[in-house]
């Protein structure tokens, strides 16, 4: 399969593209998930906060000025940091895995000082 030509600016981040497929890991661990699904809202909540940290990103790069990318990307920041409480929860119902949540922690610690060194830099600039 030929690689498709990038048309969007945010394609070209790698925290972005780290960040979405960060998002598709955990939404395939959601439906995995081995509970009695009573908890509908913390998964619903997991989904979005994960999912958010991306399209705050395309969200940001979207803008016109440098000082509202850097307003998205601190969004993003806080939806990865919301997302990591939500899994020390899932964690501590054992509703996820150790393994997949170490890999899930320290990809989110990745994503985090990547959120972190982009805005640096723009603030910087």
């Amino acid at each position: 399969m030929a690689k498709r030509e990038i048309h969007f600016s945010f394609e070209n981040l790698e925290v972005w593209q780290k960040a979405i497929t960060f998002a598709d890991t955990v939404i395939d661990i959601i439906d995995k998930l081995e509970t009695d699904r009573k908890h509908y809202r913390l998964i619903e909540q997991l989904e979005s906060s994960v999912t958010s940290i991306a399209m705050n990103i395309a969200e940001g790069k979207g803008r016109f000025s440098k000082k509202e990318f850097a307003k998205f990307l601190y969004i993003a920041r806080g939806s990865l940091f919301e997302s990591v409480a939500l899994m020390e929860i899932f964690k501590r119902r054992r509703w996820v895995a150790e393994d997949q949540y170490d890999k899930f922690y320290n990809d989110g610690n990745i994503i985090g000082k990547m959120l972190t060194g982009l805005i640096n830099s723009i603030k910087s600039s």
